[in-house]
């Protein structure tokens, strides 16, 4: 499954490097290509030999080794790369990415990697549990890292808590899915909404909101690459849509927003909506600039897309999006069950990292049925993919 694919495997100082070996061998089966850095401290606790007779490739060591046909070794590595694994990453090596430090092969080679990461933390427990470990594993997160995050048990040094690396076979499934996309949503219709609409005031002012349009995009790139037919509805947005989506609608107002959405509805399975229509609008526009020392603006409620969407949907899929600033999941379950929606997915922005135009978000997701869904700080591609398996496990 993984031929033609190469995997750079990053091994830190920590008992849990003899677990990499197992990695090693299932990915090396799957027809990846395997290639090993180890710290200095990785290989007091395994030699590179190991790892050499299962990936069939040199061992990289030494940042400065010359025993190899020349190139910049740590740049090349990390052109060749389709995916970085650190597994098992320390807390000093975390602690060294998260703070942009370089200082040996793997840190500069991490450095130089445009490849999707996945980071795989172990240590004792009290060291994970530390302030700083969880402020640089966030930063790691916030600059698109995937985190596994380790397991509960009897540590090395004795202790019994969380600490210890993910399974190797948990790893390797991880890997499937960041290298492997799934075809689960093959002939499904996704419409999604996506980003803020612009009411005007005057000539050259409007009224919006902060969204950038981010995990509407997160959500119609998930569905595209897992097979759906996917039509994106979008007003103003931040990032550009994915290549491999069938349609799209470009809107101004909320009321265009609404316009397209009551058209095009009929012809999806599931309907995402992930943009932030601006709420209000004037009573009254004025055709050129306002250059009054005051301007009082009188303004009137749009029109409440997902609220018109929940009375005539039938037996389509509505997934509706929560942004709140406070009581989050009582507003959450309300607007549920106000608009006929099947799945939210509710946000308090005021958290870091959950907010508008960053790439991370923090969630709950609570389904008709009363289920519930809490995830920490993760990619909003993370949390579009979680969104798209809910919806595929509860109905289809």
């Amino acid at each position: 499954m993984l031929k033609g694919k190469t995997i750079i495997l990053g091994i830190t100082g920590c008992i849990a490097a003899y677990k990499s070996c197992e990695l090693v061998s299932r990915l090396r089966k799957d027809g990846a290509t395997v290639k090993v850095i180890m710290t200095q401290h990785a290989m007091q606790f395994v030699q590179p030999l190991s790892f050499e007779t299962l990936s069939g490739n040199r061992v990289i060591t030494d940042l400065f080794d010359r025993d190899f046909e020349y190139d910049v070794k740590h740049v090349s590595l990390a052109k060749e790369a389709d995916l970085f694994v650190i597994a098992p990453a320390t807390a000093n090596v975390i602690g060294k990415l998260a703070n942009g430090l370089a200082d040996d092969m793997l840190t500069t080679t991490y450095m130089a990697c445009k490849a999707p990461k996945l980071i795989c933390p172990a240590m004792n427990t009290n060291m994970y549990e530390d302030d700083h470990l969880e402020e640089n594993l966030n930063d790691l997160k916030k600059k698109g890292a995937i985190i596994i995050e380790p397991v509960e048990g009897r540590l090395a040094c004795g202790d019994v808590g969380k600490g210890k690396m993910a399974e190797p076979v948990d790893i390797y499934e991880e890997i499937l899915d960041i290298l492997m996309p799934k075809t689960d949503y093959e002939n499904l219709k996704v419409l999604v909404t996506a980003g803020s609409t612009e009411e005007n005031v005057d000539g050259v002012r409007f009224i919006s909101n902060h969204s950038s349009g981010k995990m509407g995009v997160a959500l119609a790139a998930a569905a595209a690459d897992r097979g759906a037919d996917v039509n994106v509805i979008y007003g103003r947005i931040k990032v550009s849509l994915p290549d491999n989506i069938q349609g799209s609608t470009k809107v101004k107002t909320t009321e265009d927003m609404y316009d397209a959405v009551m058209e095009q509805y009929k012809d999806a399975d599931i309907i995402i909506m992930a943009a932030a229509p601006a709420d209000y609008r004037m009573k009254r526009t004025f055709a050129n600039k306002v250059k009054s020392k005051e301007l009082v603006l009188e303004l009137e409620k749009t029109p409440d897309i997902s609220l018109a969407l929940g009375k005539v949907k039938g037996n389509r899929k509505m997934v509706i999006f929560s942004a709140e600033t406070e009581n989050l999941i009582q507003n959450a379950q309300g607007k549920l069950e106000k608009k006929n929606a099947d799945l939210v997915v509710a946000n308090d922005v005021t958290k870091e990292g959950a907010g508008f135009g960053v790439d991370t978000n923090i969630a709950t997701i609570i389904a008709k049925d009363g289920q519930r869904w809490d995830y920490e700080l993760m990619l909003k591609r993370e949390l579009a993919d979680k969104i798209l398996d809910i919806v595929l496990t509860l109905w289809f």
